[in-house]
């Protein structure tokens, strides 16, 4: 956006629109939403922790991706539920980059610890022997640190690029803030926010797919020459994992090119459906999933549920 006016927003305009209408039906639904993804979440988290037998790498990646899940909801339904219970919904302008730099932070995490996770699942199913030394209690908290490090190095980059940036306009299109919402606001050029956020959106969506992609090729190949039993116990542990990555890889593609693309040509409610459904359905998701198909963990969590009521 080109405008002669130059100037340094305190507060930005989020772009509630039509979800004040229902305000209360809405903030039912934050609530929750958010109470039942911390239920779930710190559900699998404390059985792991409680549980040697699950301090295994497969479900200390799962306790990484329940904490990561956490995280994200926290940058996400705490502002929403704020926001629904005022007149004019607004957020400070450092607020809203802290919020920025904790969605792509979470984002970026989630997609690198799948990445891992496929790693772990080709290095047990193609190389089974080798397995508990190649990942080892001090590979695992490597890989989860690599995961975090990255996401979290390359979103203080890009924070730095976006803050220097002067604005013409405090209005944002979503009902939080992004990094893409921001710098589009931008009254001088550009490209260097553009071309080091598509750097990041090739890696995390190009190259981090591509790896998973590639392992499960591996593991499907070392499943056709095995016995059934055992193509069978492969599948039912990769499952949950593949049903997760498909799920976030289609809502992340869906919230990144809906913006940039022609929004407003969207309905609204279908617009904000789709620009937070990667923020409320993967950390709602996840526990679910792992927590059903996993015989382990729902065995434990049967177990615990059958412990309290006796």
């Amino acid at each position: 956006m080109q405008n002669s006016t130059y100037f340094s927003p305190s507060v930005m305009t989020l772009g509630f629109g039509e979800l004040t209408s229902m305000r209360y039906m809405y903030l039912t639904l934050v609530v929750w939403g958010y109470l039942s993804t911390v239920l779930s979440n710190v559900s699998v988290i404390v059985l792991i922790i409680l549980h040697k037998e699950l301090q295994e790498p497969m479900y200390i990646f799962i306790c990484a991706l329940c904490f990561n899940g956490l995280y994200g909801s926290l940058a996400f339904y705490p502002s929403l539920f704020i926001n629904l219970l005022q007149k004019v919904q607004t957020i400070s302008y450092s607020s809203c980059i802290l919020q920025v730099f904790a969605i792509h932070t979470y984002g970026g995490c989630e997609m690198t610890l799948l990445a891992v996770m496929a790693l772990d699942r080709y290095v047990c199913i193609c190389n089974p022997l080798r397995y508990n030394s190649i990942m080892s209690s001090a590979m695992v908290y490597k890989l989860i640190l690599a995961a975090w490090s990255y996401s979290f190095i390359h979103m203080t980059i890009s924070i730095m690029l976006t803050v220097r940036l002067p604005l013409c306009d405090s209005a944002i299109l979503k009902i939080y803030c992004d990094n893409w919402s921001v710098v589009r606001l931008s009254c001088i050029d550009t490209t260097l926010n553009n071309i080091f956020g598509m750097v990041g959106i090739i890696t995390l969506m190009g190259v981090m797919p591509s790896l998973v992609f590639i392992s499960y090729i591996a593991i499907l190949r070392a499943c056709v020459k095995s016995s059934k039993d055992f193509r069978a116990k492969a599948l039912k542990t990769c499952a949950p994992h593949l049903i997760t990555i498909t799920n976030f890889i289609i809502d992340v593609l869906f919230e990144l090119f809906l913006y940039r693309f022609t929004p407003t040509a969207i309905p609204y409610a279908l617009r904000v459906f789709m620009s937070v459904h990667f923020l409320v359905a993967p950390p709602l998701l996840n526990p679910l999933i792992y927590g059903l198909k996993l015989t382990e963990i729902r065995i434990k969590i049967i177990q615990q549920v059958k412990g309290h009521f006796r």
